[in-house]
């Protein structure tokens, strides 16, 4: 791309930004005639500032969401790489390859069970390596950002410094550190397996084999997942008000029924949603399995790199976007399960 072409596709972009903006100062001045000069709403002003939030929304997140919805009912790939047609689920595109129509029906969402998502690890593998990720890495984030909270919560010199050196981790830009920790994972020159050798363990060889690979996917994400975890567990210790332990000390309490009847109960409305946020978050972690596991093993890989393998690697663009919506419908099942059972919005509700 040429310098001309370059300032082309800038004047291009600037040009829709104008765009959009005038058509929100439109929908603006709309809902200010329809709701304040016509139908007196007493909601007229917030409707209209949460009106832009609404556009963004839209434009951002559903308009995609349901062009790939589209997508995925089509067998669009590299070879068959044209516009589906929207919102027509393809029925009615004009992209055809020789006698045969894009839209595929519910062909990739019976492929997503029923063939590799790449070359030999099927849905229910991979599924099942994920739900080990997730399962471990959130038990070890929660515990150890809980037990950290708790050390920090009490009377310590030197408690800001033990802080921000626990946060670090969060705060170093995460594609850098993971890049560090793949080279300190090196069989030979890597720092893990120079310590190991110190106290005479022979090394594992933690990018070439599963097993290995794989723990050390979870190294690196229990590093850097801890810190939020501590946070946010933190600030619900500290909201607690210690009246209560002082009354539970009076009658003769033990520090673990104090921990069971006053930190637990109270700090559950911070922890179930911090809980349901580090699974999704992890269960879609992108760059650790991504970047640790450079040999790109099919035993070390979780759904959401599967799926970006199969799009942008495979060029599979239908079968991905099938594979997407599974994982949303996954994921969507369980925050629906857990809030019912936690009674995490039960607060909000009554």
């Amino acid at each position: 791309m040429n310098v001309g072409q370059s300032i082309g596709a800038l004047v291009e972009v600037l040009t829709t930004l104008v765009f959009i903006a005038i058509a929100v100062a439109i929908l603006e001045g709309v809902l200010y005639l329809v709701l304040v000069r016509w139908l007196r709403a007493r909601l007229a002003v917030p409707l209209m500032l949460m009106a832009p939030a609404v556009v963004g929304l839209f434009a951002l997140i559903a308009y995609p969401l349901l062009w790939e919805f589209n997508v995925s009912f089509t067998n669009m790939s590299l070879r068959n790489f044209c516009e589906p047609g929207f919102p027509t689920l393809g029925l009615f595109s004009e992209c055809r390859t020789p006698g045969e129509n894009m839209f595929n029906g519910l062909d990739n969402y019976v492929s997503v069970f029923t063939r590799p998502i790449l070359q030999q690890a099927g849905f229910f593998q991979v599924l099942w390596q994920t739900v080990i990720w997730t399962v471990i890495n959130v038990s070890l984030h929660v515990g150890g950002g809980l037990a950290l909270a708790l050390l920090l919560n009490r009377r310590l010199r030197g408690r800001g410094v033990y802080r921000a050196l626990i946060v670090l981790p969060w705060a170093v830009p995460q594609i850098v550190a993971l890049a560090v920790w793949r080279t300190e994972f090196h069989a030979e020159f890597g720092m893990v397996n120079q310590l190991l050798g110190v106290v005479g363990i022979d090394g594992p060889s933690w990018m070439t084999e599963s097993f290995w690979n794989f723990a050390a996917m979870i190294i690196v994400n229990v590093w850097l997942g801890i810190p939020f975890m501590m946070v946010i567990l933190l600030g619900g210790l500290q909201s607690i008000p210690g009246d209560l332990y002082e009354a539970a000390d009076i009658d003769g309490a033990s520090s673990r029924q104090s921990f069971r009847h006053i930190t637990l109960p109270l700090i559950r409305p911070v922890m179930v949603p911090s809980v349901i946020l580090g699974t999704v978050w992890t269960f879609n972690n992108f760059n650790v399995p991504f970047v640790i596991n450079q040999n790109e093993l099919e035993t070390s890989d979780i759904l959401v790199t599967g799926l970006f393998r199969a799009a942008f690697q495979y060029n599979r663009y239908g079968f991905a976007a099938a594979l997407a919506f599974v994982i949303f419908i996954l994921l969507l099942a369980f925050v629906i399960v857990y809030v019912r059972r936690t009674g995490a919005l039960r607060g909000a509700t009554e």
